[in-house]
């Protein structure tokens, strides 16, 4: 990602919920198979669909915001140039470029809040487009389960050492990739109250 560090974290962590276990399994004599999470969502015709298109989403976002950003910066630089040798002392006398000054900084200060907005929505987006997936993936992880006989299943990083032979993701890619070859992504955006709180949130952060 480009304008936003839109990362995959919140994904995995609701991957995880999709990962299951036979409720009357007996710890000393489970049969444990293992997925590499990370390889599905990599790899699976869905997960490969989602991140093309929430990509998509992101380029759209950015020749949103690209217009405003550039014309910030040559009002800054023109900004500059005019001020470069004078006082505050001075700049605060000049009551029009004092005024251009100021509007400038909220102008600036309103470009970034659109930018932290563009960022949390795209971040919606993308978890809304994995909570899909994953909700299709839940059933194709429990057919697993069933074929294998498995009473346990884990994700890759979970273990710290497995064989080949117990390694089922090539069989989840598969099924998942049967069950959901394209995933809907739809453009997620805040209302205008979740809008105020998330800056809220960011202003408390920052403090």
């Amino acid at each position: 990602m480009k304008l936003f560090n839109a990362a995959l974290a919140s994904a995995a962590v609701l991957f995880s919920t999709a990962i299951v276990a036979a409720p009357d399994a007996a710890a000393q004599n489970s049969e444990v198979v293992v997925i590499d999470q990370a390889r599905i969502m990599r790899d699976s015709a869905g997960g490969q669909d989602i991140i093309r298109k929430v990509g998509q989403i992101e380029t759209t976002i950015q020749s949103e915001l690209t217009p405003e950003a550039n014309a910030l910066q040559q009002q800054g630089e023109s900004l500059e140039a005019r001020t470069a040798n004078m006082s505050m002392e001075a700049i605060g006398a000049d009551e029009a470029l004092r005024t251009e000054v100021e509007a400038y900084a909220q102008r600036a200060q309103q470009f970034n809040r659109n930018r932290q907005i563009a960022g949390a929505e795209l971040q919606a987006t993308e978890r809304a487009a994995w909570a899909r997936f994953y909700q299709a993936l839940e059933p194709v992880l429990e057919q697993v389960v069933t074929e294998t006989g498995a009473n346990v299943m884990l994700d890759a990083s979970q273990a710290v050492w497995s064989s080949e032979s117990v390694d089922v993701t090539q069989s989840v890619i598969t099924k998942i990739d049967a069950a959901m070859p394209t995933v809907e992504v739809t453009r997620q955006t805040l209302t205008a109250e979740q809008r105020q709180r998330f800056l809220q949130q960011q202003q408390q952060q920052q403090q």
